[in-house]
Order: structure tokens, then C-alpha cells, then sequence
């Protein structure tokens, strides 16, 4: 015990040393804890507050554009070809003479009959005098009429057979093709000019039965042409309609769409846009910022710093904005910038 007692003076100041260490360290981390706390930050975020806007129910529907005339001029006489007028790529007037067909022996039919109408005539007129002096009976004179008559028949019919000789145009076009060549013989019905008219572009869309009681004749519509991505062109309905097609039980409807420049030209992809209604005060969020979270459509919300999260009912969808049904309220500060990077009740800071 003596020994003790003096070993008290050395061992007292070893002891009194390791607590004031072991403070130290105590100190140190809880000071590293601090610091810690200090580097977690709220996130932060851009909100949008809701308010009721409208929105547009769009149905966007593809089709090919046609042209607005597409004519196939075949022969309508048999025949070689000696003269062929406008070359492909060529405009054409209605009526325009596009070929000739030789009619040399057609020619010699008309010279025929007009000779016998002219003999016919002039029997008729005699007759005629005779009968009204009585010198001839009315059934002479009859008779006479009837040849005359015949042969003014007989000369129509050469000159129709002639003039298709000279085949015109139907309509104003262009020439898109060209199916013979100067001196190929003809037979009757053999394609020879391939005619268009793409002053207006026909755009046909295959309607389904649910959408087709939005559309009516005359309605305007949105055409962009996949040629033209930075264009949006006017265009109306021209036809729907009234029979399904009973294959894919969807109706037809046909737009127009003006096309002066000719820019536009049959067989190229189109999307006709048709607004089947206007949601006058809908609320709506940005497509970018609806989450996915376990097959759950996710919007998140701030409210006095803290985040909430929504599950919400989509409806109508236009460009980058969608409706919301269900699950968004008029006033909530819906967050826009930093969705992804938050989670509920977690601690937030708007920009």
C-alpha cells in the first residue's frame, strides 16, 4: 500500500494526460460530424406552377401524296406515229394537240363523203323545186332528204375518226412520261402520253370508325410532308367517306393541299394533323417531366421546401405537353428542373 501511495505523484499527471488526449479526439470528431452536415445541401430545382390552359386533342394521321390530275392518254385509232408535239417535263394546255397519228387514208374518207353529201344536197334542193310545182311526188322528195341526212351522217363519222388522228390534251399538266417514239406504229388503245396536274397535292388517310365523327367536308387541317420537315402547310378536307373499308374497317377522307411552286410531287410521305377538339382548362405538364416509378406515372411537387410526390392520370397529349387527369391540383408547384435528381420529403431549394 505504501508503494502505492508512492507511485500516486508519477502515475496522477499520465492519467490526467490521456483523458485531456481522449477529449481531444472526442472533439475532433465531433467536429468532422459538423462538417459533414454542413456539405449536405438541398437540391436544387425549378418549379412551374399549375394553372388551368388549353390544349389541343390532336390526331395525327399519315398518307401519300397524290397528284390532283393523273391522266393516261392512249391512241384511239390505230396508226403510225409521225409527229410527237410537248417532251416529257413539258407543260400542256387543255386541249393542246400532243401527237399526230398518220390519217392519210381517213383523209381520203372525209374528201368521200363530203363529195356525196354535196350530191346529195344538191339532188334534195332539185327535188325540193320540182315538189313545189308538182312536178314531183313528196315521196321523191323524201327519199332525197333521207340520202341527204345519211351523208351529212356519214361525213360526221369520217371526221370524228380523223380527228383522232390528233390527239389533245384533257387537262392543264405536265408531261411526266412518254410510252412511244415518232414512227412507231399504234394500235388502238396503247398507252401514249402519262399526264399530271400537281397544282394541287390529293393526300388520302385511312380514318379509324371512332375518330371519323370529327371530320367533315371543307374542315381545315395541318399537312407536313416528310420531304419538308420545317414546313407546316394549310390544307381542308375535300372528302369522307360514308362506307368502310371492310378489310380495315377504316374510312377514307381525302385533303387538298394547295401546291403553286410544284415543290410538293406525288409519292412522297405526308402527316395530315386533324384537331378533333379544344380542352379549354385543362391542367398540363411537360412530357419531360412525368416519371416512371414502378409502372406509375410520377409528377413531383414543392411545398414549403419539401418534395411530394404525385401519381397522376395522363389524357390528351399535344407536342412536349400532356393533360393531367388526375393527381395534379391548380396552385402546386410543380417541379420542372432537378425531377430526377429528388425523392419524397426530401429538402429543396427553388432557383
Amino acid at each position: 500500500m505504501t508503494s502505492i501511495f508512492r507511485l500516486l505523484p508519477i502515475l496522477l499527471p499520465l492519467f490526467l494526460l490521456q483523458i485531456s488526449l481522449y477529449g481531444c479526439r472526442g472533439s475532433e470528431s465531433n467536429a468532422e460530424t459538423d462538417n459533414k452536415r454542413e456539405i449536405v445541401k438541398p437540391v436544387n430545382i425549378g418549379i412551374l406552377e399549375v394553372k388551368p390552359t388549353p390544349i389541343h386533342d390532336i390526331l395525327i394521321l399519315p398518307g401519300e401524296t397524290e397528284a390532283w390530275q393523273d391522266v393516261l392518254v392512249s391512241a384511239d385509232k390505230d396508226g403510225r406515229m409521225d409527229w410527237i408535239g410537248p417532251r416529257e417535263g413539258d407543260l400542256v394546255k387543255k386541249g393542246q394537240l400532243l401527237a399526230r397519228i398518220d390519217a392519210s387514208a381517213l383523209k381520203a374518207t372525209i374528201d368521200r363523203a363530203e363529195a356525196t353529201l354535196n350530191l346529195a344536197n344538191d339532188l334534195y334542193q332539185r327535188r325540193k323545186t320540182l315538189h313545189d310545182r308538182g312536178i314531183v311526188h313528196t315521196e321523191a322528195l323524201e327519199k332525197a332528204l333521207t340520202d341527204k341526212a345519211l351523208a351529212e351522217s356519214d361525213l360526221l363519222k369520217a371526221r370524228v375518226e380523223y380527228d383522232r388522228g390528233f390527239p389533245r390534251s384533257p387537262i392543264n399538266g405536265t408531261v411526266n412520261h412518254l410510252y412511244v417514239d415518232e414512227g412507231e406504229f399504234l394500235n388502238r388503245g396503247q398507252p401514249m402520253v402519262d399526264l399530271v396536274n400537281v397544282d394541287k397535292i390529293k393526300i388520302n388517310v385511312n380514318v379509324p370508325e371512332l375518330d371519323i365523327r370529327y371530320f367533315e367536308r371543307g374542315q381545315k387541317v395541318m399537312v407536313k410532308i416528310d420531304a419538308f420537315p420545317d414546313r407546316l402547310l394549310p390544307g381542308k378536307v375535300d372528302f369522307t367517306s360514308y362506307k368502310a373499308d371492310p378489310a380495315t374497317k377504316t374510312f377514307l377522307v381525302r385533303v387538298l393541299v394547295d401546291n403553286p411552286k410544284h415543290e410538293i410531287r406525288p409519292g412522297m410521305i405526308a402527316r395530315t394533323v386533324f384537331q378533333r377538339s379544344i380542352i379549354p382548362d385543362a391542367l398540363v405538364a411537360p412530357l419531360f417531366a412525368l416519371l416512371d416509378k414502378g409502372g406509375e406515372r410520377i409528377l413531383f411537387v414543392e411545398k414549403d421546401g419539401i418534395v411530394y410526390a404525385r401519381t397522376v392520370s395522363i389524357g390528351v397529349m399535344e407536342g412536349d405537353r400532356v393533360q393531367i387527369t388526375s393527381g395534379l391540383e391548380i396552385g402546386d408547384h410543380l417541379i420542372v428542373t432537378g425531377q430526377r435528381d429528388v425523392e419524397e420529403g426530401m429538402k429543396v431549394q427553388v432557383q
